[in-house]
């Protein structure tokens, strides 16, 4: 068995599935958002450049034996089929064979950086790991990481101009919600102004930028405020991504306290539907990119290009909207089975919408609304 093996975090972003996984930092350093149910029993550490550098070595070396493999195999090199079947079915390859081996099948090019915040190196030490990386990886075409707007706004222009020659391309802030009231709330550890500094800073510094914003974020008490004043964050910023990830409260999220307690009142899926409406209303003269990409939001259509596509993503929360309650409690369902993914699907197998609609009546009359809601929330929170 060959045990050649490399550091890899809890979580990537859903678009990062294909990229290759590399572990800069450990856990987070901030680590209180109520929200957040990832790294709360685990502390943060750094990793020493040449940890890193062993790492990047060792995935060269495991990305070389398998070009290596490819070749035993008459596949010229290539990552294909058969090779992956080879390396799957064989218990002599460790997980980390089979993480570069699915990164060099689907040759996106891409590469991100675990886990929670590495602009929290040293600028000159990630500098010295970002430039190793794309030396024993010239493929590389685009390299991601995870930071926070607090730390962005610790590194001068020039650092963050250094970070990026030296090969960091795109970054991913948790922005959440541009409310003040609201991330202090949700301790957070940032205000708006800093979202909207960190953000500018990043862009001038010439990398691309993903903003994550989180509708229901707000709660029954302050969901108005929370759209708008994203929205009125996001315009400042103008990002070039905006990507929406809906709140969910599973009980070992901190959040959940707030909720039992009836300090927190959580919005309806309908209600965040309406908040959503309110948010992409309120985008106005920026350019960016929104994407839909996780199973927690109810609406993957809700996607484009502003401001270009600004009236068809309303147009697709209006549709929803008009559904009849039966519907939309169907789609609900199908949805967050995985069986749906857009409003259209109701109407294009007539046999799931049977069965689904078969489901919901079934718990409706054992179990009443509440039951359907319920069977809901267990579903959405199996993806957190």
């Amino acid at each position: 068995m060959d045990n050649k093996t490399f550091e890899q975090g809890p979580i990537r972003p859903p678009n990062e599935a294909r990229s290759l996984l590399l572990r800069f930092t450990r856990n987070c350093p901030w680590n209180q958002c109520l929200f957040c149910p990832v790294y709360k029993k685990s502390k943060f550490s750094l990793r020493s450049v040449d940890e890193i550098k062993q790492d990047i070595q060792t995935a060269r070396d495991i990305a070389d034996d398998i070009k290596a493999l490819s070749w035993s195999l008459g596949e010229a090199g290539r990552v294909t089929d058969k090779v992956i079947s080879h390396i799957f079915n064989s218990a002599n390859y460790s997980d980390a064979y089979r993480s570069i081996a699915v990164w060099m099948y689907y040759g996106t090019g891409a590469c991100f950086l675990q886990d929670a915040d590495n602009l929290v190196m040293k600028t000159s030490d990630l500098v010295e790991a970002l430039k190793f990386l794309r030396e024993k990886f010239p493929e590389i075409t685009r390299i991601t990481s995870y930071t926070r707007s607090r730390t962005i706004i610790r590194k001068s222009v020039e650092s963050l101009k250094k970070i990026k020659e030296a090969g960091l391309d795109r970054i991913h802030v948790g922005l959440e919600s541009g409310s003040n009231r609201v991330l202090k709330l949700m301790k957070k550890g940032v205000t708006a102004e800093q979202h909207i500094e960190a953000g500018k800073r990043v862009i001038e510094a010439g990398m691309e930028l993903s903003e994550y914003v989180m509708p229901g974020l707000g709660g029954q008490e302050m969901w108005k405020e929370h759209a708008i004043e994203t929205a009125r964050v996001l315009n400042e910023i103008n990002p070039h991504f905006i990507r929406i990830r809906s709140l969910r409260v599973p009980d070992r999220v901190p959040l959940s306290r707030l909720v039992k307690e009836g300090k927190f009142t959580l919005q309806t899926d309908d209600m965040i539907a309406e908040e959503l409406k309110l948010f992409i209303e309120n985008l106005k003269g920026i350019t960016s990119i929104i994407t839909s990409d996780h199973i927690m939001n109810l609406l993957e259509e809700v996607e484009g290009k502003l401001p270009e596509d600004k009236q068809k993503m309303l147009d697709v929360i209006r549709r929803y909207q008009e559904l009849p309650e039966e519907q939309r409690l169907i789609y609900r369902v199908g949805r967050r089975g995985g069986a749906y993914r857009s409003i259209d699907d109701l109407e294009r197998d007539p046999v799931t919408y049977g069965k689904i609609k078969g489901l919901v009546q079934n718990i409706m009359e054992t179990q009443g609304k509440e039951g359907v809601e319920k069977f809901i929330s267990d579903m959405v929170d199996r993806y957190i």
